[in-house]
């Protein structure tokens, strides 16, 4: 693929700011489907993140309609801030179509979950609940790691290394993610 210039990315067809949700998901996907159909379609993206499937679903209509259209290029350009589901919609993007602004940085971190198990009657009854409570989580650990691969596929860091840096929120700053290969270009 040819790589691009800054002038390359005015004006963007898809311009999504804010949290990673369903309004978001609503907007982008009007966005898409005003944007042009052949060429360069580019989504430009600043969030402090989000919703993980949210991002999944903005990420696998990128996927999908890349597979679908391939007389149109899609190429995500982060801004600012591209923080956790921000990175997680960046990593369905194939890498040399990942760039981003001078000083924007990417946050990666685990999944996080909130819950309360209560157990509370029949043993086997509370066996299933605890059971189902563990299918959840590795369950989600499955569809995270799924993410992280995602992201790292084609540059220079491995699979291990997110998941090692990941639990303590790992910050990337633009010039060091396409030194990582995680990028195509800084513009």
């Amino acid at each position: 693929m040819t790589p691009l210039t800054a002038k390359d990315f005015s004006p963007p067809a898809i311009l999504l700011s804010g949290p990673v949700d369903y309004d978001m998901y609503k907007a982008f996907r009007v966005q898409l489907g005003a944007a042009p159909r052949t060429g360069l379609v580019v989504v430009e993206l600043s969030t402090l993140g989000g919703d993980p499937e949210v991002a999944r679903m903005m990420g696998e209509d990128v996927r999908f309609h890349s597979d679908l259209e391939p007389e149109r290029r899609f190429v995500f350009l982060g801004k600012a801030a591209i923080y956790s589901a921000g990175t997680t919609f960046m990593s369905f993007f194939a890498r040399p179509n990942r760039y981003l602004t001078r000083g924007a940085r990417l946050m990666v971190h685990e999944r996080r979950l909130t819950k309360t198990l209560r157990i509370d009657g029949p043993l086997t009854t509370c066996v299933a609940g605890v059971e189902a409570a563990l299918a959840e989580i590795h369950g989600s650990i499955e569809i995270q790691n799924e993410g992280f691969e995602n992201l790292v596929r084609g540059s220079n860091v491995t699979l291990e290394e997110v998941i090692r840096r990941a639990p303590s929120n790992w910050y990337i700053e633009a010039h060091e993610a396409k030194t990582l290969g995680l990028v195509e270009e800084v513009l």
